[in-house]
Parts: C-alpha cells; sequence; structure tokens
C-alpha cells in the first residue's frame, strides 16, 4: 500500500507544472477582470458625457485657433454648427456597419469661408449603392450655395477597422481616419476632427443628397451605448476564485496521499 500510494504522488516536476499553470491562470483571469472594470468606469463616464451633451444646443464649430486644444473628453458628441459650401468632388465613402445593414459613410469636405475645411459625415448609404455613389462623385459639379451643417462633433478614427486597414491609393476606407482622408482629398487646412451630420433626435428617414438621389440616412450617431462590463469583470473574477479552489483541492489531495505514506 505504501509503495501505491507513493506512485500515485505527483512528482516535484507535476508539482511545479501545476503551480506555474494555476499562477498564470490566477493572473490572467484577475487582470481580464481588473481590465473590465476600468473599461466600465470608462463607459459610465462616457455614457454621463454623451447624455449631457447630445441634448444641448449647438454651439459654432471649433475654428482652426482652437485646434490644437481639442480632445475627445472635452469635445466629442458636443453639437455644433458649420457652414460652407460642400466639395462634392472629393467625397470618399467609409465601411459602416449599423442597425440599418452594411454599408458606408459619404464623408464630403465642407469648405468654410475663412479657408479651412471641416470632414463632414452626411449620413449612411447601403452598400449596393457604392457604384451609383462613385459613378454620382465623379460625374459631380463644383457647388457655390452655401449651407448649414449641423451634427455632432467626433473624433479622427485612425489606422482602420474590420481588422483591414485603410488603403487610400484604392479609395479603400474601413475607419474615418481625418488626417489621412484629408491627405488623400488635398485639403490644405483641415479640421481634426468631423462631423455627422443630423442630431441624433432629428429624422431617421432616408433624405435627398446633394445629387437629388434618396439614398442618405442622416442622424446615426449612435449615443446608446450597452454596459455589460460588470457582469464580464464578474466572471473573469469567478474563473480565478475557481482556479484558487482547483489550488487548493490538490493542495488537500496531496497532503491525503502524503499522510498514507
Amino acid at each position: 500500500m505504501k509503495n501505491q500510494s507513493a506512485a500515485r504522488q505527483r512528482s516535484p516536476f507535476a508539482k511545479a507544472m501545476l503551480a506555474i499553470v494555476g499562477i498564470a491562470l490566477f493572473l490572467g483571469f484577475m487582470t481580464l477582470g481588473t481590465w473590465q472594470v476600468q473599461r466600465r468606469a470608462w463607459k459610465l463616464d462616457l455614457i454621463e458625457r454623451v447624455d449631457q451633451r447630445v441634448h444641448t444646443a449647438p454651439t459654432p464649430a471649433p475654428a482652426s485657433g482652437q485646434w490644437p486644444q481639442i480632445n475627445a473628453a472635452s469635445y466629442e458628441y458636443l453639437p455644433v454648427s458649420a457652414q460652407g459650401v460642400w466639395l462634392d468632388k472629393q467625397t470618399v465613402l467609409s465601411k459602416a456597419l449599423t442597425e440599418a445593414g452594411a454599408g458606408f459613410w459619404v464623408m464630403t469636405p465642407l469648405q468654410q469661408a475663412d479657408g479651412s475645411q471641416i470632414l463632414i459625415n452626411r449620413g449612411f448609404t447601403p452598400e449596393n449603392l457604392r457604384s451609383t455613389w462613385l459613378k454620382q462623385v465623379a460625374e459631380s459639379t463644383p457647388s457655390t450655395e452655401t449651407v448649414n451643417v449641423i451634427g455632432l462633433m467626433r473624433m479622427s478614427e485612425p489606422g482602420g477597422g474590420f481588422l483591414r486597414k485603410n488603403d487610400a491609393g484604392n479609395g479603400q476606407w474601413f475607419s474615418r481616419d481625418v488626417a489621412a482622408m484629408s491627405q488623400s482629398m488635398g485639403l490644405s487646412h483641415a479640421a481634426p476632427y468631423f462631423i455627422d451630420q443630423g442630431v441624433p433626435a432629428g429624422n431617421p428617414a432616408y433624405t435627398k443628397d446633394a445629387f437629388g438621389a434618396d439614398v442618405l440616412r442622416p442622424g446615426m450617431t449612435v449615443i446608446k451605448f450597452s454596459n455589460s462590463h460588470l457582469v464580464y469583470a464578474l466572471t473573469w473574477y469567478g474563473l480565478a476564485a475557481m482556479v484558487l479552489g482547483a489550488a487548493w483541492l490538490v493542495r488537500r489531495h496531496d497532503k491525503a496521499l502524503s499522510k498514507q505514506d
């Protein structure tokens, strides 16, 4: 019996490996849980900030002198207004996935009287109208009509999205990267932010674009955010607790075997 009991005991190497795996799992689960707690705090701050801002009256969009101070904490989702002339020829389409399905954001620069430009997200257009849009852009003529745009300030989305990088050379945009888009459009003095045209409380129906086609749906900025981070945090912390419980059971089992010896 003594020899059989000793044979059932784990070798020092096996014990060391179990300890390493257990510690790694415990630390990993604790890290993920803490990250979710931090994400929850960030999400709650975002929800409060957005809720306070979107219902305020629009103010003039920040002029170039204010651009260096612009950041998400102070400006994102702030209702603003801007006046200028559409530069329809420079319109680009950025990949979008919305409640209306897959499609594109229609991004057109607005030329202001002071010589600066602001990229405007004019709304969502379905995926099957991409070729139609590109043709309309190519055939557009310069506009001279001054328009007033009201919407929400948004921050640039550099790099790309949907697990793909932006490809300016081929006109493939997967995020609204203001700097890259402005450069590809040849804009000389573009704002570092863009505006989502149409406040969320506005008419969500499809409206006519600059070309007279019923293809644009403005006012689709997401201002209601899911917040399940507490559930995720408790899940990760629960798994960490299970690792501790499993370690205690293994330790108790090993002690029991030692006593049999």
